[in-house]
């Protein structure tokens, strides 16, 4: 700001009260308010803008500066302007103190970055303002001003060097914490997805495994089908889509409730039918295919039809992440009225355990009774029990809890989303490829392809040498009768 400028500010402040004088020229720093004070000296002026100028000069202390600290907070780098000030006044009492006075620039405010005390003819170098008027630069670039060899500061700051400042580094391409467990769960649903796939082929197929156990096997491995591929889907389209549709998130959103629940009441199927077959052996109450269809999928719509209705009143808890990525869709936000999805999932699981527990306990009391080894006795329940847990989702429960903070927590999540995402592959190994019953039938299968080719290739095989001997015989007749 130039005298010019400073005059026409003066002139423009004519008639003021003191209190807004003493408001425009706050800002001011020590230089500038002694040219505003040398131009009213020179000419004539306001004598109410003298006497704020004046006071500005003779009464600016650090006690005056915080007092009008506190009565206005709305001023920019006025903070930083006392900070200067108190330093100019420490180094008037040092300079006072020194007897070898060597000329210099005082402290010197220049409205935005506190100058310190410069000697003559050289450059004073300070690093760029952190922030001004709420805009943030790059601190690790410097500003200069010069200080000429007569002691007096240039009216100018050098702030060319001072560029915004940058965006926050972006985030790593690997965070252990939230891509680690995306990963394995991308792979475990790719394995889980295609060994179930497998297996419900081989179930569909084969007209010798047609029993209620195995459709009811059939019908659980098409739910954790078909909950991996809503997964798989709402990942890639929270990764791909920036602006989803409202109705396009919520039926996203019921259709992954549906399957998820569906799995975890055909999971309750397979434990009932178990339960029935070992437990209630001699019970004529055994439930057909249409119950058990009803109870695996008609449950879950009934379910997840209210869960809906309820959501569509109920606020969400908070902001939810899903695997680090911000959720757009307030459907899959968390509210009060989940539990009416959680409470059925949590008692069909509790269920199983109760299923579980009772026929283990008619499983080791036979193994008991009959004649064989205690060891053998003890493969039998513990082959029994591994192939159980998968099954009837036990998994859920033991790694329903475990550690909260540090790598044993980190260890502990990966290894629950290990088990989870695997679930649907361990189920197909167990109960379809290394069953005894489908492997047989496999086997069986096989044989039966490898004998047809075999009588086709022998066939065709004996043909075309009975084609060769019946033209060798006509050639040789053809010979002999040449010959004679």
């Amino acid at each position: 700001m130039d005298a010019t400028d400073i005059h026409a500010l003066v002139d423009s402040l004519s008639g003021a009260s003191a209190t807004d004088l003493a408001n425009a020229f706050a800002n001011f720093s020590t230089d500038m308010l002694q040219q505003a004070n040398a131009l009213l000296v020179s000419s004539p002026g306001d004598l109410a803008a003298s006497e704020a100028i004046a006071q500005h000069l003779t009464d600016i202390d650090a006690a005056s500066a915080l007092a009008i600290l506190n009565s206005d907070k709305s001023y920019v780098n006025r903070t930083m302007e006392l900070q200067c000030l108190q330093q100019a006044e420490q180094h008037k009492v040092s300079a006072s103190s020194n007897a070898l006075n060597v000329l210099s620039c005082p402290v010197s405010f220049d409205s935005v970055l506190c100058w310190p005390r410069t000697a003559a003819g050289s450059w004073a170098i300070l690093p760029c303002f952190e922030e001004f008027k709420g805009v943030h630069y790059d601190t690790t670039q410097n500003a200069s001003r010069f200080c000429f060899p007569n002691g007096t500061w240039d009216r100018y700051s050098n702030y060319d060097s001072c560029d915004h400042a940058t965006a926050a580094p972006p985030i790593p391409d690997f965070a252990p914490a939230v891509e680690l467990p995306t990963y394995i769960y991308c792979c475990g649903y790719f394995l889980s997805l295609s060994a179930l796939v497998l297996a419900l082929i081989v179930f569909l197929c084969f007209k010798d495994l047609k029993c209620l156990r195995n459709t009811i096997h059939a019908n659980l491995f098409l739910t954790y089908i078909l909950s991996a591929l809503l997964w798989i889907l709402t990942l890639f389209l929270q990764v791909m889509t920036d602006h989803a549709s409202q109705a396009g998130c919520i039926t996203l959103v019921m259709m992954f409730h549906y399957f998820n629940l569906t799995n975890f009441f055909w999971m309750f199927v397979e434990g009932l039918y178990l339960y029935t077959l070992v437990v209630q052996t001699f019970s004529n109450d055994n439930l057909g295919f249409l119950q058990y269809a009803i109870i695996g999928w008609g449950c879950p719509a009934v379910i997840v039809f209210g869960w809906s209705i309820a959501k569509i009143y109920a606020p969400p808890l908070s902001t939810e992440r899903f695997i680090g990525l911000e959720i757009e869709c307030s459907w899959m936000s968390e509210s009060h009225i989940d539990w009416i999805i959680q409470g059925p999932t949590s008692l069909v699981l509790l269920l199983n355990l109760a299923f579980l527990i009772r026929i283990m306990w008619v499983l080791i009391t036979k193994l008991r009774s009959a004649n064989t080894l205690e060891t053998r006795q003890y493969h039998k329940a513990s082959k029994a029990l591994l192939v159980l847990i998968p099954l009837f989702g036990i998994t859920y429960l033991l790694v329903l809890v475990g550690p909260e903070q540090g790598i044993s927590a980190n260890v502990f999540y990966n290894t629950r989303v290990f088990l989870i995402s695997t679930q649907g592959f361990f189920v197909s190994l167990f109960f379809c490829f290394l069953n005894s019953e489908v492997r047989q039938t496999l086997r069986h299968r096989f044989n039966r392809w490898r004998d047809h080719r075999n009588l086709r290739h022998g066939s065709m095989h004996r043909n075309r040498r009975n084609k060769d001997s019946y033209l060798h015989t006509q050639s040789h007749a053809r010979i002999q009768v040449s010959l004679t």
